[in-house]
C-alpha cells in the first residue's frame, strides 16, 4: 500500500513563511495527483492545493497568491511553500495521494498523519 509521510509543520508569526513536504512510499505503481488539505478546531477539512501529474494545479481562493504547490514526481513527493502566513492559516495540515498502489488496483485516496501549523505572534 502506500505511506504519506508529511514533514515541515510548525510555529511561525504572522507574515512568516514554511515549507511542507510530504512523500510517498510503499507499493506505488502511479500517483495522479497529490494535494493539500486542512483541518482547523471545530471546522471541516478542506482543500488547500492540489496538482496533477500533467501539471495542472488548483488552489483554495484563500491561499491564491500566498502558497505555492510544487511536485516532484521522481521522488513522489509533494510540497506546499506558504508565504505571509496569518492566523486563519492555523490547522492541521494533510497530505493526500489519488494513487494506484498496482497495476490492476483502482485509484483512491491516501492520507498522512498530518503536521501542525500554528501561525501566532
Amino acid at each position: 500500500q502506500v505511506q504519506l509521510v508529511e514533514s515541515g509543520g510548525g510555529l511561525v508569526q504572522p507574515g512568516g513563511s514554511l515549507r511542507l513536504s510530504c512523500a510517498a512510499s510503499g507499493t506505488i505503481f502511479s500517483i495522479n495527483a497529490m494535494g493539500w488539505y486542512r483541518q482547523a478546531p471545530g471546522k471541516q477539512r478542506e482543500l488547500v492545493a492540489a496538482a496533477t501529474n500533467g501539471g495542472s494545479t488548483n488552489y483554495a481562493d484563500s491561499v491564491k497568491g500566498r502558497f505555492t504547490i510544487s511536485r516532484d514526481n521522481a521522488k513522489n513527493t509533494v510540497y506546499l511553500q506558504m508565504d505571509s502566513l496569518k492566523p486563519e492559516d492555523t490547522a492541521v495540515y494533510y497530505c493526500k495521494a489519488i494513487a494506484r498502489p498496482r497495476r490492476w488496483d483502482l485509484s483512491r485516496d491516501y492520507w498522512g498523519q498530518g503536521t501542525q501549523v500554528t501561525v501566532s505572534s
